[in-house]
């Protein structure tokens, strides 16, 4: 249910303006029943004035009487057109003082395992601005050589339902244009959970990679020399000279 603009003073101005009882107000105005009575008692809020909501288009005359006239009835904030929206978080993302200096590590993160992300969608999701994103994407920021990719999920910067709503509406940007897609590129544009349930495609471990076109076959003209030569025994193998010519050249 929304609530008023400046609720305390609004309270203010209803206990000393009108016969509504202290249940009313403080579900209207989103307090607690004894801080109304507080406020009545002059224990709360001492020194605020009051708001009035009649005039700041918050509550109409007629709310008023008929909660006045029946102690059950619920007061309902009037209607502003113009207010419609405004409860939609517009721009970047507020980050806290303490998580700032994550914003680089968990940037870095996202360029490098969501290069499909454009910057608008980077700059919601952890509350940066355009040009530190691109100066991490072409690595020219001060102090790129000490940034370690971090998920933004992890620091605390995004959710994981706001991160892979992002990754879904790039993959469906990127099916529209009909670009073909790697197996690693279609896992990373997808959501956490449709990733782990999707069975992995086989691949040649690296270790071996490069040696599927080698052979063990040789050439066949040393295939014929090792067929004519025969090495059974030691003689053959060391071509030894025979005894005789020995036995000669010693006498």
């Amino acid at each position: 249910m929304a609530k008023p603009i400046m609720a305390k003073a609004t309270a203010v101005w209803l206990v000393d303006n009108t016969t509504i009882n202290f249940k009313q107000i403080a579900d209207f105005v989103g307090m607690h029943e004894l801080e109304v009575q507080g406020i009545a008692d002059g224990d709360v809020a001492a020194g605020v004035k009051g708001f009035d909501p009649i005039t700041n288009n918050q509550l109409t005359q007629e709310e008023i009487d008929k909660a006045q006239a029946n102690p059950l009835h619920k007061l309902t904030l009037k209607f502003n057109a113009a207010a419609s929206g405004e409860e939609k978080r517009r721009g970047p993302r507020y980050t806290p003082l303490s998580k700032r200096q994550d914003r680089p590590a968990s940037i870095l993160w996202l360029v490098k395992f969501h290069p499909e992300l454009t910057d608008a969608q980077v700059s919601k999701l952890v509350g940066t601005t355009k040009p530190t994103i691109q100066a991490i994407r072409e690595r020219t920021h001060w102090n790129i050589a000490n940034i370690q990719p971090i998920d933004p999920v992890a620091l605390g910067l995004c959710k994981q339902s706001e991160l892979d709503a992002a990754v879904q509406k790039a993959a469906a940007k990127k099916a529209k244009e009909g670009d073909v897609m790697t197996d690693d590129e279609r896992r990373k544009l997808v959501s956490t959970e449709q990733s782990l349930g999707m069975e992995a495609e086989p691949k040649m471990p690296a270790a071996i990679e490069g040696l599927e076109t080698f052979s063990l076959s040789t050439n066949d003209d040393e295939e014929d020399d090792k067929k004519d030569s025969d090495f059974s025994d030691a003689e053959s193998f060391f071509n030894l000279p025979d005894g005789d010519e020995s036995d000669e050249d010693a006498k």
